[in-house]
């Protein structure tokens, strides 16, 4: 490889910042120790361009970045803030990935308002015995995780191999309860967008 690889066991709690977003890690609950992780996006303020360059006569670059970074500088003789520059806050993206799950209350707690909740839904509710006994959840379990975290979307992952021909019965009984929802698939992306900005 042409770059370090850095391991870190993450716990209940844990984070890992990255700049401008960061790994939380969360207990989940299957037949071993496992955790889901929520990647979430530092809250940031718009940057008033025009306001910086025409109003106060402060020229692109480096200043512009230490201005929106929150700090405050001396131009010609004045100081300028962040405030006089950065519009309102604007809240960071969140995506929640649970892993091998039983559906939680800490998962939901960690999810609350999630633009993206991908979430175990390995059977459907018929098998349900089976996946509490196997540590999986069901794909209306799932579905009432992102209901009740108020999630935008929800993505279906961990699919038995069952349903491996069709998996629009998961999806049906899934979007019986939350609209907003697709089965996770090889290669799929998705773009979690804010009005500005994408992820």
């Amino acid at each position: 490889l042409d770059f370090d690889v850095k391991v870190k066991e993450l716990r209940d709690g844990d984070e890992v910042n990255f700049g401008d977003f960061k790994v939380t890690a969360f207990k989940t609950e299957h037949i071993v120790k496992s955790v889901g992780y929520a990647i979430i996006e530092n809250d940031r303020r718009k940057f008033n361009r025009e306001k910086a360059e025409i109003e106060l006569g402060i020229p692109p670059g480096p200043l512009y970045a230490k201005l929106a970074k929150g700090e405050t500088i001396v131009w010609k003789g004045k100081v300028i803030t962040p405030e006089m520059v950065l519009g309102e806050t604007k809240k960071g993206r969140k995506v929640v990935y649970t892993g091998d799950t039983r559906p939680t209350e800490r998962t939901v707690e960690v999810a609350r308002n999630a633009d993206l909740l991908i979430h175990d839904a390995s059977f459907r509710e018929d098998l349900k015995e089976w996946a509490v006994e196997s540590g999986h959840s069901t794909a209306r379990e799932a579905a009432e995780v992102a209901k009740a975290a108020n999630a935008k979307k929800l993505i279906l992952t961990h699919i038995s191999t069952r349903y491996s021909k069709d998996a629009r019965p998961l999806l049906e009984e899934a979007r019986e309860v939350f609209s907003n929802t697709v089965i996770a698939e090889d290669f799929m992306t998705i773009e979690v967008t804010t009005a500005d900005t994408l992820i």
